[in-house]
């Protein structure tokens, strides 16, 4: 009896796994979650769009019904390629150490902000890649919002209706995009004494321009919608310092731009997962500056044909592939059909676009190679989602926050709970 070991329940392992489901293999899925987490609508989580339990779906519930598929909660913390061992830590029950036996190998442990070497800056502008971390967020937008109404000075009242939010792709994007009609369109009415809709929202980009990987067109179109929501565009502005209440911009050939800012988001670079590191080492490989490992055409890693790496993690033959869902969730069924069937044939991405909403009918993309901007790619993105979103319940409450929030400009999950 084939023996897989799934390491991740993000989009390509789950994909991976629920490949595998009813084909007779035994499956084991390790992840330190219980849940499988859709990260793109993190920043409406972020925002108080949605709740959390409306996009995570408990792990056990997705895979329930292959009786041969495992769900292990502990932290992978060792790969033994020669004797294929993988070993995980932290386990629920206060054991120390497990050892899993596997045949066949699928790592897919995706990716996390990086700071670039200032890690410290996480403390002042959390990342929005975790369930955890959009939750901060949420708590710190809205306990600024209420610092507002209970502040004197004008001055550190606009310190706390600031809200800096770093890095303009999509998800830097997305939620600039959703502060502004946070403050805008819905606190204006439950506040009295802080005037919501003077928050002043920047969206800081290092590069010339924001959504640098789609075309120009779109770059100045997303832009456009941007400001016309009252979001302030800076773009050629690295971020070179962060603190408690300020952050400081370079722009270029001027001197630095501090800013009087209370509530700091990161949504730039990212990095590979500790994992690819581990599992390069374990193979003799390196990776390469943003952590990742080089895997074959076929997705397996050098010298093992046994073991199937993907995702955010992984170059395939030195090329990264854009780190958005589809690329994982197609890689994930990739392996599972290089499972099944024992073949290695080379994994071919198909690109079906990209989407970014700005926010209430505005969005832009590119749709099999068309450009689309504002209400059709905004309906489009809301279509994508909810195919994309895991589970039925899911996708019915998700579409009922959304109908509600359109028609009433309602944001029904605004609770602070990390008081």
């Amino acid at each position: 009896m084939t023996r897989v070991v799934v390491v991740g329940g993000g989009f390509g392992g789950l994909q991976a796994a629920r490949g595998l489901g009813r084909t007779g293999i035994d499956v084991t899925v390790v992840d330190r979650q219980n849940y499988f987490f859709f990260q793109p609508l993190a920043y409406q989580v972020a925002t108080g769009s949605l709740s959390s339990v409306e996009v995570a779906a408990p792990l056990r519930q997705v895979l329930r019904r292959d009786p041969r598929t495992h769900v292990v909660l502990g932290e992978v913390t060792g790969f033994d390629l020669d004797r294929r061992i993988v070993v995980v830590e932290h386990l629920p029950n206060g054991e120390e150490r497990r050892e899993l036996a596997y045949d066949r190998l699928v790592v897919a442990g995706g990716s996390h902000y990086s700071y670039f070497g200032h890690d410290d800056w996480g403390s002042y502008a959390p990342e929005l890649k975790s369930l955890d971390g959009a939750l901060v967020v949420r708590d710190r937008i809205l306990s600024a919002f209420e610092a507002a109404e209970l502040e004197q000075d004008a001055a550190a009242r606009a310190a706390f209706l600031t809200f800096v939010v770093i890095g303009a792709g999509p998800t830097g994007v997305e939620m600039a995009g959703q502060i502004a009609e946070l403050g805008n369109q819905v606190l204006h009415r439950e506040y009295r004494s802080a005037d919501t809709r003077q928050a002043r929202v920047l969206l800081v980009e290092a590069l010339p321009r924001v959504l640098s990987t789609y075309p120009p067109r779109l770059s100045e179109s997303a832009a456009s919608q941007l400001r016309s929501l009252g979001v302030t565009v800076r773009v050629s502005s690295p971020v070179v310092e962060i603190g408690d209440g300020y952050v400081v911009l370079q722009p270029p050939d001027q001197e630095p731009e501090r800013i009087a800012a209370r509530t700091a988001i990161w949504a730039a670079g990212v990095e590979a997962s500790p994992l690819a590191g581990q599992l390069a080492a374990a193979a003799g490989l390196e990776t390469d500056r943003a952590g990742r490992v080089q895997v074959e055409p076929d997705l397996t890693l050098p010298g093992h044909p046994e073991v199937i790496a993907l995702g955010d993690m992984v170059t395939v033959r030195g090329l990264a592939l854009p780190g958005i869902a589809p690329v994982a969730m197609q890689e994930g069924r990739h392996a599972a059909r290089s499972i099944r069937s024992g073949e290695r044939t080379p994994f071919v991405y198909r690109n079906k676009g990209e989407l970014a909403t700005i926010g209430r009918r505005r969005a832009v993309g590119v749709v099999s190679g068309v450009p689309v901007t504002g209400f059709p790619a905004w309906i489009l993105w809301l279509g994508v989602h909810i195919a994309y979103l895991v589970g039925f319940q899911n996708r019915v409450l998700v579409l009922t926050r959304w109908a509600f929030a359109y028609l009433v400009h309602g944001r029904g999950a605004r609770v602070i709970h990390g008081r």
